[in-house]
């Protein structure tokens, strides 16, 4: 089974570049590795040297390396079709209410992009995948949104909206029976309700199979190896302690906080030299200062919570080529072995 290795934290800490960087550095060593992004930026793109889709496609440079970019939608579409009857899921896809609850209902993209990657790690073809999570609530919600999806399609409400069984009575929709329906009928629409019950009797009949998926991408993320990025400031910092207070049962415990863009340490001490113009002094010790508050928060941190801390120099531009990408790992202190 392919060692999945799960990248999260915050949007903007460089989790994208260090997910990307992790795969690198895992293809070099002789595995063959997918990396599974989210939203790479275009330098990143430009970085890895491939242009990513839908599907995996093979890195021109990099033999074993292959990398492909999760789209929520589209990788809803293939959850409906995987999950329906054919019938069920080509009236479930073309249902205008489908965009609306796959696109912005956040938690639905999570989960199809843990779907997504379970299946590329059950599929054996790679002995390394590395997952760029989502941003949204700082990671956690990539692993909590199985459960939730779950309760969503075979929760009480849905059962009450569509009734006990499916295709269920649908009389929450009897509109003879509810003037006040019939008469929201006459405002929105003369079978928007009707529509709206379809959907969610549709959507209701995926249950079976979205509850079984999410045992298994469950089971996933209980083997693999997680790793919070962060930078020392405040919020991203305080997005990392959410998921160790937050952190949910299903998955294990992070091998690694890794703190991105972190200054060298000894700019905390170092001296300003004699005849140093007033300017050069003052941002001399700007940058010390800044050295030291990495420091404290890297140990306040560590006081609170109990994973390794790993960190990852400031660099004066992000990595624009692989080569830059391969070094990002090569200059990481304190990283353990993933694979």
């Amino acid at each position: 089974m392919a060692k999945a290795v799960i990248v999260t934290g915050a949007g903007g800490v460089g989790k994208t570049t260090v997910a990307a960087s992790l795969a690198v550095r895992a293809a070099s060593e002789g595995k063959e590795t997918l990396v599974l992004t989210v939203d790479p930026a275009r330098r990143l793109a430009s970085a890895l040297g491939v242009k990513l889709g839908g599907r995996p496609v093979r890195h021109p440079e990099v033999p074993r390396l292959w990398g492909a970019m999760i789209d929520g939608a589209a990788s809803w579409i293939t959850v409906a079709r995987r999950h329906a009857d054919p019938a069920v899921a080509d009236r479930l896809v073309n249902n205008e209410f489908f965009e609306a609850a796959t696109v912005h209902f956040p938690a639905s993209q999570s989960y199809a992009a843990a779907e997504e990657a379970a299946t590329y790690i059950d599929s054996l073809r790679w002995d390394v995948v590395v997952i760029d999570t989502p941003p949204a609530a700082g990671g956690i919600e990539f692993f909590t949104a199985p459960a939730r999806m779950a309760d969503l399609v075979g929760g009480r409400l849905l059962r009450l909206l569509t009734g006990g069984r499916i295709p269920g009575r649908n009389a929450l929709f009897n509109r003879g029976a509810r003037p006040l329906l019939r008469f929201a009928d006459q405002l929105l629409g003369a079978d928007l309700l009707e529509r709206v019950a379809l959907f969610l009797m549709d959507l209701r009949s995926t249950y079976d199979g979205v509850a079984k998926q999410s045992k298994r991408i469950e089971a996933h993320f209980r083997r693999a190896a997680t790793l919070v990025v962060t930078t020392a400031d405040p919020a991203p910092l305080a997005e990392a302690a959410r998921f160790f207070e937050e952190l949910p049962e299903v998955a294990a415990p992070p091998v690694a906080v890794i703190f991105n863009r972190t200054l060298p340490a000894s700019w905390a001490q170092a001296e300003v030299p004699a005849r140093t113009s007033a300017e050069l002094a003052d941002n001399l010790h700007r940058w010390g200062a800044e050295s030291q508050r990495q420091r404290d928060a890297r140990a306040g941190f560590a006081a609170r919570f109990t994973a390794p801390l790993c960190t990852i120099p400031w660099l004066a531009e992000s990595p624009t080529e692989l080569a830059g990408l391969r070094s990002i790992i090569d200059l990481a202190d304190g990283l353990p072995r993933l694979w």
